[in-house]
């Protein structure tokens, strides 16, 4: 029996096993840093497979196990992130939120439970294992700032690691469909503020005051014209203001405006002349309106998500012999698998869980977000394969 067939029977004995693992973890749903109850389900669970299991790397909630194979090889990282989002469940299922306001609309307790059943099947094949297996157990991906790739990284989770392994589920692609790319697949999420300082007065006088919310109105129609008239249209980019926030009432004109967006991109130039030409709209519609102005980027944001080509190459010949794989499109989503991806070659790649038939239709975020489930045990058999494959370069 060859490697794949061996694998895909190991994974039908634990299929339940994934399956209620994933429901655990789906009803009870953690915050970003906050991921108590779900760090200690997996550690238990990897001492329960034998499993070396290491606590707070990096973070009180991260994990880290680790599978040494029998003779000298590569070390391979895989990983999962575990956060919730806060967001009111709406979809109708047995294993529902039971946490108010806070819900998996992303998938991550798929991904701990996946990987999960890839520990499971590289321990029971740890005879076909070199070198070692790092187990990556990831807090706070939905964070968006700091998140929680950075910190265990400086911790060394990362260090010696060869090659370095992400699955995201995704409603975009049908049931049981892998989706990757070579080189940038998701985008880096530069999030704004723009605060424009006025001169507040009564609103039956506007040609007494400095109005910060008509000169706001004119700097969020210049920023738009950014994507249309300074950035190349063949470059994935999008610019979103999402708030504006300004006045207490009707016949008040307000001192200041402020404004929040997110500016999305996949290429560093274009990245840099964006934040450049918002830079220089801003102070020069304030400065002919007498405003003044400051505009603040986030710092240390989720670098651009970049495939190892040769080595994605490589995952999706893997892969197409447990499933269909397609080359997608670039993503403009952020992802701070972004960062292991910095520090080793590697591949991030979407499991698809498109079925109309389940109703599994509505895309990651929303509160209706639904799974097929069918697909954990093809998540759990891609780590393992890869694992195996990997660590035997």
């Amino acid at each position: 029996m060859d490697l794949v067939e061996k694998l895909k029977n190991d994974v039908k004995e634990i299929d339940d096993w994934i399956i209620q693992i994933r429901r655990k973890i789906h009803e009870n749903p953690e915050l970003s840093y906050k991921e108590y109850s779900t760090s200690k389900l997996v550690a238990e669970t990897l001492r329960k497979l034998g499993i070396e299991v290491e606590e707070g790397v990096g973070l009180p909630t991260a994990v880290v196990g680790k599978i040494r194979g029998n003779k000298p090889g590569k070390t391979v990282a895989l990983r999962a992130d575990m956060d919730a989002l806060p967001v009111e469940e709406t979809s109708d299922v047995e294993f529902k939120s039971k946490v108010k306001g806070v819900m998996h609309a992303c998938g991550h307790d798929t991904h701990v439970a996946m990987l999960l059943g890839g520990a499971y099947l590289l321990v029971k094949n740890k005879d076909l294992l070199s070198g070692e297996i790092r187990l990556i157990f990831q807090p706070a991906e939905e964070d968006g700032g700091l998140g929680g790739a950075k910190p265990m990284i400086e911790a060394g989770v990362m260090n010696g690691v060869d090659y370095v392994f992400g699955i995201h589920i995704s409603s975009s692609y049908p049931s049981g469909v892998f989706a990757t790319r070579k080189g940038p697949i998701m985008a880096t999420p530069d999030a704004f503020k723009i605060v424009v300082h006025g001169k507040g007065g009564h609103g039956s006088a506007p040609h007494e005051t400095i109005d910060p919310i008509f000169i706001s109105l004119q700097i969020a129609n210049a920023i738009y014209g950014i994507t249309a008239r300074q950035i190349d249209p063949v470059q994935p980019f999008v610019i979103s203001i999402t708030t504006i926030h300004s006045g207490t009432k009707d016949n008040i004109i307000p001192d200041d405006a402020e404004m929040q967006g997110t500016i999305r991109s996949l290429d560093e130039n274009v990245r840099s002349k964006a934040k450049d030409y918002m830079r220089r709209i801003v102070s020069s519609i304030c400065g002919i309106y007498g405003a003044t102005c400051e505009v603040k980027f986030m710092e240390d944001v989720y670098p651009i998500t970049v495939n190892n080509p040769e080595v994605t190459d490589e995952v999706m010949k893997i892969l197409s012999s447990i499933s269909t794989v397609v080359e997608t499109e670039p993503v403009l989503g952020a992802e701070d698998f972004s960062r292991f991806l910095q520090k080793a070659p590697g591949t991030y790649f979407f499991l698809g869980t498109r079925n109309e038939k389940k109703g599994c239709i509505y895309p990651n975020h929303s509160s209706k977000f639904c799974v097929d489930e069918d697909v954990l045990k093809l998540g759990a058999l891609a780590h393992a394969l890869l694992a195996i494959k990997f660590s035997n370069k």
